[in-house]
Order: structure tokens, then sequence, then C-alpha cells
């Protein structure tokens, strides 16, 4: 811990994957990316002090969308009358797929990063929140992975170095939105 309270943690990237992702009966999909999770997701980011908050989708349209959705925050007039949105929107990139970011990271860094994925669904050998605290303390650049729609591929689960343990609710249900799990999760890695 640094004198302050908070941890003091390698450069956390937060990913929010739309491809490939699960529908509620179990396919693969792309889903489409949403304006409230581009920028609450943005603010919290920039709220923990995370590096980089990277949407990952195949369309070509949801990029050009998402790019333009930014773009008005960042070198537009929202940013002009919002410059804290700003702040917030400058830590989004867009790329085609996770592949791509975890390659980004080890070029900029020159480390491969620990890649942990999140998931609703109770897994083996979930990484607790203790474990998680301390991987960003060991310095290596940490993927933090977050997947839209009912959650990412058994395939993303798999190629993880880890899977962080679910937020859990105390109840049956345990759906939550994934802007509310991003934050959630940040508070419990990052958090005094």
């Amino acid at each position: 811990m640094s004198g302050d309270g908070n941890v003091t943690q390698a450069d956390l990237h937060v990913v929010l994957v739309h491809h490939p992702v699960r529908n509620k009966t179990g396919e693969t999909i792309c889903s489409a990316v949403t304006n409230l999770d581009i920028h609450d997701i943005a603010r919290t980011s920039r709220t923990f002090g995370v590096k980089g908050y990277y949407i990952v989708t195949t369309l070509e349209d949801q990029k050009v969308l998402t790019e333009k959705i930014v773009a008005h925050w960042t070198t537009g007039r929202g940013g002009e009358l919002n410059p804290a949105r700003k702040e917030a929107l400058e830590l989004v990139k867009i790329r085609g797929s996770l592949d791509d970011v975890v390659a980004e990271i080890r070029n900029e860094s020159g480390q491969t990063p620990c890649v942990v994925a999140t998931s609703a669904r109770r897994c083996a050998d979930a990484l607790s929140w203790q474990a998680g605290r301390e991987c960003l303390m060991e310095g290596r650049p940490m993927v933090l992975i977050f997947g839209t729609a009912w959650g990412v591929t058994d395939d993303v689960i798999a190629s993880a170095d880890h899977v962080l343990e679910p937020v859990d609710g105390g109840t049956h249900y345990n759906h939550l939105p994934v802007r509310a799990a991003v934050a959630i999760i940040l508070d419990r890695l990052l958090g005094r």
C-alpha cells in the first residue's frame, strides 16, 4: 500500500469485449456498443487511475460510431464544455480483438500482461480479490476483461491467466450491468 492507503499497482487496463461474447442461449455473438458503457466505464476507469480503457468490437459500424462519440468529447465541442468528461474519454481505445489489445500493451510496456477475465459464473480456482490486488502490486501490466451480453465465451475464459471471483450480491440473481460490475471490481481491487 502507498502512504495514502491506495494500492500501489502496475498499469491496469480495462477491456470491454463485445466479441466474442455469449447471448442468452449460449451462442457466440457480437453485441452492440452502448453510449452509457463508453461514458460510465471511462469515468470509473479515470477515477481509479486505470491506464487504458479498450472497447473490443469486430463490427466496423460500431467502431465508427464509438470513434464519433469519443471524438465529440475529446476533440469536439463536448470536451470544451465538459473538460472532466474529456479527461475520462481520453482513456478510450477501440480495437478489433482482445489479441490486438494484449499485443499493444506488450509492445508499449515491454512485458506480457497478466490477463484476468471476469465472469458472473463461478469458476474453479478463481482469483480472490486479495490475490488480484497482490497481482497488481507485482508490477506486471494487467488486462482486466469484462464481457457484454451474457459474458465472454468459454474460450476467452480459458485463454486468460486468471479468472476473478464473481461479484456476489448474496441472492440467486446475478446479472449486473457491466458498468456496475466494473465499478465494484475496480473498487475492490484498487479502492482504499
